[in-house]
């Protein structure tokens, strides 16, 4: 009887083996799917960073000689900027949106603060950034806001699946167990 024993929870630890398996690849993919949800933040706090610098007026890193501002030449105007920050604003948004609607899980928020921190520097080269920085500051937060919910959205979803699938290889294999005894 012991050997039929042993034969009979050896099948059982091999058909275990593949649940332990997805177990573990379930786990690593809602630490990862955690680890994605907060990069929106890490965005929002790099995007904060840049604006303390822009409300400071970039005081912190040197100026410009004569000589570069003019190789650089005349800056664009701050309502050729303005209509180029509203383009951007509402074309992000759009995108963001689209992604929300399909489903997708890619992100860009980082890169949404390259482009932001650049209207930044635009402002700053034209002159005008005291008078432009709030319509910066807020399609900033409007664009970041919106990719963090998105991305926190979409990867609670994914880990609630994870969860799921868990829970139900752990039933399986609760089941299975029982019924060999």
């Amino acid at each position: 009887m012991k050997k039929q024993t042993t034969h009979s929870s050896q099948p059982e630890d091999a058909a275990s083996l593949p649940v332990q398996k997805c177990a573990r690849e379930s786990m690593e993919k809602i630490r990862r799917l955690k680890a994605k949800a907060n990069r929106g933040l890490f965005a929002m706090a790099l995007f904060i960073a840049v604006s303390i610098g822009a409300v400071q007026n970039f005081a912190f890193l040197p100026t410009f000689t004569p000589q570069i501002r003019a190789i650089l030449g005349t800056p664009p105007s701050a309502n050729m900027i303005s209509a180029a920050l509203m383009l951007y604003s509402f074309s992000a948004i759009i995108l963001i949106l689209s992604r929300m609607m399909s489903g997708s899980g890619s992100y860009s928020g980082f890169s949404h603060v390259g482009y932001l921190a650049a209207f930044f520097a635009f402002y700053h080269f034209s002159g005008a950034l005291y008078e432009n920085f709030w319509a910066v500051f807020a399609a900033g937060t409007t664009i970041l806001g919106l990719e963090s919910y998105h991305v926190w959205t979409f990867c609670a979803e994914e880990i609630k699946k994870e969860q799921e699938s868990l829970a139900e290889h752990g039933r399986s294999k609760g089941s299975g167990e029982s019924a060999g005894e």
